[in-house]
Order: structure tokens, then C-alpha cells, then sequence
């Protein structure tokens, strides 16, 4: 009895993953520069390995953690903050690509950049028509979203775990469909990633955006196998909100992206 549990926190068995994921990230981010020296590309995959395993092994464990009991409200809480803040670092992240593309179009000359001329985007340059495939990508991710949210209201305020799967369902479609679109639209541009700077910029805001579409998009997937599975109640069902506002993040991100960098920076 000395050593019964009488709260309601969750504590944690000592576990290697995290010592594991902070190895892998090193080998990775050491492979990254071994790549782009033209030395090998096989030590970044390695380490990309290591990470992808404990990635992989890490929420495994907090999926059982949340179907054995161990999610009590309390730590539903905590899990829910926790995402709250890494919500708040994404934002960070995606104000600096926002910033250097502003910037640049603000002030297109300057000692890193003379050959704009104080023009923006730069001569030569042949933007995208945003009222054309941006418009209908930008349509397809909306209505995702809105797939998604059908998706939270069926399984959070009617216990319906059909509707919750066909929500999910179209919402997964929906974003492998805007991925494709725009690896097509990525095929058809104008212009490079390389030479100049509205390239540069155009292509790390939209790259990363379409990166955090994969992951969102595999997010959504492994919730939808998990309700298969019988996995999320009313009460319970924080994995899929943390979906679900990952979703809606990045659907803001691109209508950010869309007004600043398509219709605008044009």
C-alpha cells in the first residue's frame, strides 16, 4: 500500500526514446551536411531511420497509454497544453518564411540582393495565376478541414464512429489530392529554387507548408485506422483533437500563404 497510486498524474517508466531520438537527430542532421557536400546520402538515411523508429515507438506507447486508462482528465490537460505549444512553435516557424518573403518584397534591393532592382517579383520571374490551381488547392484543403471537423462532431457530441470514419475518410482524400496538385504545380513552374531569391522564398514557405500537408494528412490516417479499431470515445479522444487542430493550422497557414505569396506577392 505504501507505493499505490492516489492521483491522477501518469508517471512514466524510464525509457531510452528519448536518448534514441536525440541520437538519431544528430546522425541526421550530420548526414544532412555529409549529403550536401556530395559525400553520401546514406548516413542523414540512417539517422532519419533512428527518428522515424522512435517516432513510431513513442506514440505507440502513447496509444496504449490512452486505451489502457493511463490519459486520466488530469493528463488529458497536460497533453492538450503540450500541443497547445508546439502549435505556437509551428507558428514561429512559418512567421520566419512569411518574414523573409515580406521583406524581400518590401525591400527588394539592398547588399544581398542588387540585382532585384527594386523590383519584386524580380525581372524575368513568371509568378503562378492564383485564380487558377492555387484556388481550387486552396477549395480542396477547406473543405478537408471541413471533413475533419465532421469528423470531431460525430465521435465528440454523437458518439457516431461512422460518420467519425467517413469524415476522416474524405478528409485523408482530400489532402493526398492537394499534395498532388501541387507536386504538379511544382513540375510546371517557371522558375527555380535556385538563382533568385522569390524562387528561394516561394518554394521553402510552399515546401514546408506541403510537408506539414504529408504529415497532417498521415495524421489523420493513423486516427481513422485507430477508429476502425474502436479507439476514441466522447470523453476521451484527445489524439484526434490534436489532429484535428494540426489540420486546422495547416489550413490557415496556406490561406496566409495563398493571399501573401500567390495573390499578393504577384
Amino acid at each position: 500500500m505504501a507505493h499505490a497510486k492516489n492521483h491522477d498524474y501518469h508517471i512514466l517508466k524510464p525509457s531510452l526514446l528519448p536518448f534514441l531520438g536525440a541520437v538519431g537527430g544528430f546522425i541526421m542532421l550530420f548526414g544532412a551536411v555529409l549529403w550536401m557536400h556530395a559525400v553520401t546520402p546514406f548516413v542523414f538515411l540512417i539517422g532519419f531511420a533512428l527518428v522515424a523508429y522512435v517516432m513510431y515507438a513513442w506514440w505507440a506507447d502513447v496509444v496504449h497509454e490512452a486505451e489502457t486508462g493511463d490519459h486520466t482528465p488530469v493528463v488529458r490537460i497536460g497533453l492538450r497544453y503540450g500541443f497547445i505549444l508546439f502549435i505556437m512553435s509551428e507558428v514561429m516557424f512559418f512567421s520566419a518564411w512569411f518574414w523573409t518573403f515580406f521583406k524581400h518584397a518590401l525591400y527588394p534591393m539592398g547588399p544581398q540582393s542588387p540585382a532585384i532592382d527594386g523590383v519584386w517579383p524580380p525581372a524575368g520571374i513568371e509568378t503562378f495565376d492564383p485564380w487558377h490551381l492555387p484556388l481550387i488547392n486552396t477549395l480542396i484543403l477547406l473543405c478537408s478541414g471541413a471533413a475533419a471537423t465532421w469528423a470531431h462532431h460525430a465521435i465528440a457530441h454523437e458518439n457516431n464512429r461512422k460518420d467519425m470514419i467517413n469524415g476522416l475518410a474524405l478528409a485523408v482524400f482530400l489532402g493526398v489530392c492537394f499534395t498532388g496538385l501541387q507536386a504538379y504545380e511544382y513540375s510546371h513552374a517557371a522558375f527555380g529554387f535556385a538563382g533568385n531569391i522569390y524562387g528561394a522564398s516561394f518554394f521553402m514557405a510552399t515546401g514546408f507548408h506541403g510537408a506539414h500537408v504529408i504529415i497532417g494528412t498521415i495524421f489523420l490516417l493513423v486516427c481513422m485506422i485507430r477508429a476502425m479499431k474502436g479507439h476514441f470515445t466522447p470523453e476521451q479522444h484527445v489524439g484526434f483533437e490534436a489532429a484535428a487542430w494540426y489540420w486546422h493550422f495547416v489550413d490557415v497557414v496556406w490561406l496566409f500563404l495563398f493571399a501573401a505569396v500567390y495573390v499578393w506577392g504577384q
